[in-house]
């Protein structure tokens, strides 16, 4: 599969073959210049490799360089500028935000009306340039560049097979992006400076679109849906859409933009996005637990709690882990709840203990590397497991030097 050109962005690669980049937003008002830099290092210590922030103003832009002076001083992340309808006037207004920033997000359909668009892409472009900086040229369904959709709209009522008004939009975006790449490399920019995406809120809709991005050009892509949803639906939404997009090799950059609940934290997008690479194993980050969801055999509840144990007790410990040891997030648990399937998914595991289901006798083996090595009895099964974990880490994971 051809490989997409390789952005760098502050001390971040995107794109030609670099891993996925997990990156989120502020929800903060980015005149709070403490409240911001404080999320943006929540967000980098959950696994955020670029964050972006809205510059929408002049007290933004005036914020923007004491932010990143701030976050400096505890992370080396990249930070973006999001910028919509006068992204021009501000870029140049304020120079220092402009040369702080690692990367400006612009919408092409946010730019203006008529000349007055192109006047005002090519004044962003041209500080892009003079500073050094990539761009982000992010089409959303909900804010089309109406010139592009128009046009299109119109071709369509003259042709003998006519599109659905969706099919439209979806050419629409994809037309947008290019041609607004067209317009960036005209104006000086390499192709190693731009990166392109295209969200709607329909899985199905932001597969087709990405699919055909993807056939078109060879630019890196930030891969997510615009407004996944809150909660269960959203989460689920964005998975189904990153896990078929990013199985086919498409996607360099990828973000959970679900809707957070009253007083969440806005690192659930983080976990979610990391869920979404450990499943497809395209990165692990921590220990799997292979679990079973229990049935009319598992009549205690004992391995649903042995199992929420030793999960708080991985989270607990991954940190002083990573530090530690080399490789430890490929680390393999199961914790079964009876013998139909306990014995042999926990051979399959590093370490697994298959619990006594109803009717069975109370015992638990353990199995080392497929083969078992420990039978545990009575109240401290959980301490002993957890035990065991400890001791099969130290004894099979390289120490860091």
């Amino acid at each position: 599969m051809t490989k997409t050109f390789s952005v760098k962005i502050g001390n971040i690669s995107v794109g030609g073959g670099a891993p996925v980049v997990i990156q989120s937003m502020t929800n903060t008002s980015t005149q709070h210049i403490k409240e911001t830099a404080d999320q943006i290092i929540e967000l980098h210590n959950a696994g955020a490799k670029i964050v972006r922030i809205t510059v929408n103003n002049a007290d933004a832009a005036k914020a923007t360089p004491y932010i990143k002076e701030l976050v400096q001083k505890h992370a080396n992340i990249p930070i973006v500028g999001c910028f919509h309808y006068n992204g021009h006037t501000l870029l140049n207004e304020f120079p220092e935000c402009a040369k702080s920033l690692d990367k400006y997000r612009i919408n092409p359909g946010n730019m203006g009306f008529g000349e007055k668009r192109d006047i005002h892409f090519e004044s962003i472009i041209e500080c892009a340039l003079k500073y050094n900086k990539p761009i982000r040229i992010g089409v959303n369904w909900g804010s089309l560049d109406k010139k592009v959709l128009s046009q299109m709209m119109d071709e369509n009522s003259q042709n003998k097979i006519h599109l659905s008004s969706e099919e439209i939009v979806e050419n629409a975006m994809v037309e947008s992006a290019l041609m607004s790449a067209r317009k960036a490399l005209r104006y000086g920019m390499s192709e190693n400076q731009i990166v392109l995406s295209a969200k709607t809120s329909k899985v199905q809709s932001v597969v087709r679109v990405y699919k055909k991005l993807h056939s078109l050009s060879r630019f890196p892509l930030h891969v997510g849906l615009t407004e996944a949803g809150i909660g269960l639906p959203g989460a689920v939404s964005t998975a189904a859409a990153l896990s078929i997009l990013l199985s086919q090799g498409i996607g360099d950059t990828i973000r959970c933009s679900i809707t957070p609940k009253l007083g969440e934290s806005r690192i659930q997008e983080i976990k979610i996005c990391k869920a979404v690479l450990d499943a497809l194993e395209i990165e692990r980050f921590q220990p799997k637990i292979a679990a079973c969801p229990g049935c009319g055999r598992t009549s205690s509840t004992y391995f649903q709690k042995l199992a929420e144990d030793v999960q708080n007790f991985i989270d607990c410990s991954m940190l002083q882990w990573k530090a530690q040891y080399q490789g430890i997030e490929n680390l393999n648990i199961a914790v079964m709840g009876c013998i139909v399937n306990g014995p042999g998914e926990s051979k399959h595991a590093d370490i697994g203990i298959s619990l006594p289901g109803s009717g069975e006798e109370p015992v638990a083996p353990v199995f080392i590397n497929g083969k078992k090595q420990y039978t545990l009895r009575g109240d401290n099964i959980a301490n002993d497991f957890k035990d065991i974990i400890t001791l099969y880490i130290q004894n099979n994971f390289s120490a860091k030097k």
